[in-house]
């Protein structure tokens, strides 16, 4: 396969024009690299290297003024904007970035395509004022203020681009006209060079008028790379421009015009894939690559083009570990790298200024990647420990002296983190470079294995670096939201460069970076619709009908750029593989490019159409299980021995698999730090409450009198109760102030519902309140032993009755506490997990001899009330007509017994795993 720029040099060779006096002039600098290669190809003899550069280059020597960033040309519109705009109508520097940047866009148009400024300003104008009733008498003020902007571009425009000039310096549009303007004394002064351009397609005015007139001059070639498919055919828009312009320019009228060549109707192998998503393309990208180094492992003449650039990281990580050599011409953005989001993070933190930080955004700072490292000293991660006390103490807004009382070693960092960003714009940036200062100390003493993470603070060190001196220079960055806004407008604009040798091996690049390169196998991916071509879109203050007059470039010209681009990487290609995403995406569209449907119409090839689904393996859900081991036996009978408690038996009955994890390998869930009450701490809140109120009265009979005292003290009890379990959390607003007035209710019906009883003239006598329980039970058939061991919320004596009483705080009904099928009870939890806790702690206290039986035993539910207290009963049968028994007797404790001993007897067995139950 012979290039493109090979082409061109021979052509320039066999004309017997010496090379070495030549200056091309090509449209990226990438481009320029790959001809340099190539000149040996075609010289004879050793030669001087002639001089080769990028149009932007030419553009600016002929213009004798340096390009700027479309930060700092933000920075510079401002000054001239607030300079002309009344101070009561001006929009802040965070506001006007906002819209200055599409008419930045809108300027650098105008000059690029030499349109007359003056006129399409006062065009722009007198639309606007039709628009908004001109005429109308009673204008309001903001229609005054709209119109007056608009009256005032061509000022703004004119005071703008005279400071610029003044300065020596240009956005590109500006550099363009200036170039135009001085071509004259610059042809004057270059009669003996000779120009070669080459591989051009889409040109502004501008450059149209630079290159005809040094055509027209004799200082100059040029050649195209246009195919006779694409040029004769007058609806293909991959010939679009270069039909304009040999139409056009007067040059040609008598010049031949080099070249239309005939290479993509040669035979080329042209695959085509829908993959499902971008990872699906990313991955499969990678599978072409692996079959194409088998028979080629150097991949030299590939080429892997991106249509969404986005998809770089994902490659990169599909890429087969035989490929050796890699050159990637994109940049990595760094919005993608982790520090990134560090400083995103500091930003939001900061930028409604506030002395106290919410827990969650303060933990993302402390816990990130380049942070945590920091909160180490002598041994103690004080990152952990904040993070601990936050979530043990329920901390929802915290203070950096906060954070100092919790970890006061790490005072230094915190005060870069967290203090001194509101006082000043120049404060904030000297902690963003100390803070990246610290994180390059602390990963130096490890070099080796961080030269990507030092490579990014570099970057980040620059971008800082940058924005102190467009503010120590402007001063228009006046708070943290803007500096936020305009550290977002950098980021998005700046990338991390890869090094590499770009001769070598295989090459990444975008859609852009293709331009006049050849390649023999080229892979490209996401030809969809809304990426290749872009499509519609309208980010400008000039109407669709105003750049139509204007000449200038509207969607329509875009697409047929894209479309150039695309065809002329197919034209000497001989092995073409094109990947789509098949999955609609409400963004993008999702459809396949019109491109491949135009590849299909034209009939030219024959092309392969395949969908690719990736092999997903079906995996049949299967039940955790955990095989018994005598070491696992061991652990068991250890647990047996402290005692298993109710609730510990009822989450075995529920789950034997979380049993496992919790009683065996001691696995907590973990604990958050509660924004809203949770429900077992109101649970708990209430328990003690009423542990409190009762503990006096132990061994004696309740009075109404003794209640209604108690009701006085709700408040209080209550709300010390809940400093002890919710700590700092503020239960004085929102959701945790109904959660605090719940239980304060819960524990005002309960003393009303006491009172109730002993009106009606009940007598109750209280025996315990939080009883202990750690009893001994005989399984013969186990050779250790095996304990119970749990709390009664309360035993009282009711009328002479003893009542064994559990506290829920949550919905229990009479149903939960009934049972029929004694089987049953070990094995259905949704059923008779109240009964069997209840049914425990009956067992517990009749064998410990603190009750004597019958006795009843039952659950007071809170959400329940009405109902009283809920007796535990057993069943004849299902029903309305079932004969109930409410007291629990010998024969109930020894037909509860057996049920019990079955379960321990199955949680002691070897040969019965831990099997996860379907919940």
């Amino acid at each position: 396969m012979t290039t493109f720029i090979f082409d061109v040099l021979k052509d320039l060779k066999d004309s017997e024009i010496n090379l070495s006096k030549l200056t091309f002039i090509l449209p990226s600098k990438r481009a320029g690299l790959f001809l340099k290669h190539q000149l040996y190809k075609v010289a004879d003899e050793t030669i001087f290297s002639p001089e080769i550069i990028s149009i932007e280059e030419f553009v600016e020597n002929t213009s004798q003024l340096k390009p700027i960033s479309n930060t700092e040309l933000l920075f510079e519109f401002y000054n001239s904007y607030v300079t002309l705009t009344k101070k009561e109508n001006q929009d802040t520097f965070e506001v006007f970035s906002k819209w200055a940047q599409i008419l930045l866009q809108d300027f650098n148009e105008i000059d690029r395509y030499l349109i007359p400024q003056e006129n399409i300003f006062n065009y722009l104008s007198d639309i606007q004022e039709l628009k908004h009733w001109s005429l109308e008498q009673n204008k309001t003020d903001f229609v005054k203020n709209y119109l007056s902007f608009w009256n005032k571009l061509y000022t703004y425009y004119t005071h703008f681009t005279q400071q610029l000039l003044n300065k020596n310096s240009g956005y590109q549009g500006l550099i363009y006209r200036e170039a135009v303007k001085n071509l004259e004394s610059y042809i004057q002064s270059n009669t003996e060079k000779k120009h070669v351009f080459l591989g051009f397609n889409a040109l502004n005015t501008a450059e149209e008028t630079i290159i005809q007139k040094l055509l027209e001059h004799d200082v100059a070639k040029i050649y195209w790379d246009i195919d006779q498919v694409f040029f004769n055919n007058q609806k293909h828009d991959a010939a679009l421009f270069t039909r304009q312009h040999q139409t056009r320019w007067k040059y040609f009228e008598n010049n031949p015009f080099h070249w239309i060549t005939n290479n993509y109707s040669k035979e080329k192998n042209i695959s085509i894939y829908g993959v499902p998503k971008n990872i699906g393309q990313s991955k499969y990208i990678g599978t072409l690559l692996n079959n194409l180094s088998q028979s080629d492992p150097s991949l030299q003449n590939t080429a892997v083009v991106l249509g969404d650039e986005n998809l770089l990281i994902p490659v990169l990580n599909s890429l087969p570990s035989t490929i050796e050599a890699l050159n990637i011409t994109m940049g990595f953005p760094l919005k993608s790298i982790p520090l990134a989001s560090l400083f995103e993070s500091l930003f939001k933190l900061h930028k409604n200024p506030s002395k106290s930080f919410y827990y969650k955004d303060a933990i993302n700072i402390i816990a990130h990647q380049f942070i945590r490292p920091l909160f180490y000293f002598d041994d103690t991660d004080y990152a952990s420990k904040i993070i601990e006390t936050i979530e043990a103490n329920n901390i929802i807004y915290l203070t950096s002296d906060r954070l100092k009382q919790i970890a006061a070693k790490a005072e230094t960092i915190i005060d870069i983190l967290f203090t001194n960003w509101e006082i000043a714009i120049d404060d904030a940036l000297k902690n963003c470079s100390q803070l990246i200062l610290t994180i390059k100390n602390d990963l130096i003493e490890n070099k080796a294995s961080n030269l990507l993470p030092l490579e990014y603070l570099f970057r980040f060190n620059e971008l800082f670096n940058e924005l102190s001196r467009l503010n120590s220079e402007y001063h228009h960055i006046k708070d943290i939201s803007a500096l936020f806004s305009i550290y977002k407008e950098l980021l998005s604009t700046e990338t991390l460069d890869f090094q590499g040798e770009p001769l070598q091996g295989l090459q990444i690049m975008g859609m852009l970076e293709s331009r006049v390169l050849d390649f023999e196998t080229v892979i490209i991916s996401s030809v969809n619709e809304g990426i290749l071509p872009s499509g519609k879109s309208n980010n400008s203050f000039i109407p669709f009908d105003v750049k139509l007059e204007n000449n200038l470039p509207t969607y329509k010209e875009k697409d047929a750029v894209y479309t150039y681009h695309f065809y002329r990487l197919l034209q000497r290609a001989k092995n073409i593989h094109i990947i789509y995403n098949t999955e609609a995406d409400v963004l993008t569209g999702g459809e396949k490019s019109r491109f491949i449907t135009q590849l299909q119409l034209e009939n030219i090839h024959k092309i392969n159409h395949q969908i690719i689904a990736p092999h997903v393996p079906v995996i049949q859900p299967k039940l955790n299980q955990i095989n018994k081991t005598p070491q696992l036996l061991n652990q068991i009978i250890e647990v047996a021995k402290q005692g298993f408690s109710p609730s510990s038996l009822s989450n075995y009955i529920r789950n034997p698999i979380d049993f496992y994890y919790q009683k065996i390998l001691k696995i907590k869930e973990h604990d958050d730090a509660e924004e809203t009450v949770a429900a077992n701490t109101l649970g708990t809140v209430v328990h003690n409450t009423l542990e409190d109120f009762y503990k006096p009265f132990i061994g004696e009979f309740l009075t109404v009198e003794n209640i209604k005292n108690l009701k006085p003290k709700i408040n209080e009890t209550v709300s010390h109760h809940f400093k002890n379990e919710y700590k700092e959390g503020d239960i004085t607003k929102g959701k945790n102030l109904i959660v605090f007035e719940i239980a304060k209710r819960y524990v005002s019906n309960f003393l009303d519902l006491e009172i109730q009883d002993l009106k009606a003239g009940n007598q109750i006598k209280m025996i315990a309140v939080e009883a202990e329980n750690n009893v001994f039970i005989d399984i013969p058939e186990l050779n250790f032993p095996i304990n119970l061991t749990g709390k009664v919320d309360r035993v009282d004596e009711y009328n002479g009755v003893t009542r064994i009483i559990d506290y829920k705080t949550g919905q229990v009904s009479q149903s939960s506490v009934e049972i029929v099928d004694w089987e049953a009870i070990t094995t259905d939890y949704d059923k008779y997990s109240k009964s069997f806790q209840v049914l425990t702690y009956a067992l517990m206290m009749h064998q410990s001899n603190q009750i004597q039986l019958p006795v009843e035993a039952g659950i007071f539910s809170f959400k329940n009330l009405r109902h009283g207290f809920l007796k535990f009963a057993q069943k004849d049968k299902t029903g309305p007509y079932a004969k109930k028994n409410a007291l629990i007797t010998e024969d109930t404790i020894d037909k509860f017994s057996i049920e019990l001993k079955k379960l321990v007897l199955e949680i002691c067995n070897l040969d019965i795993p831990f099997t996860e139950k379907e919940i």
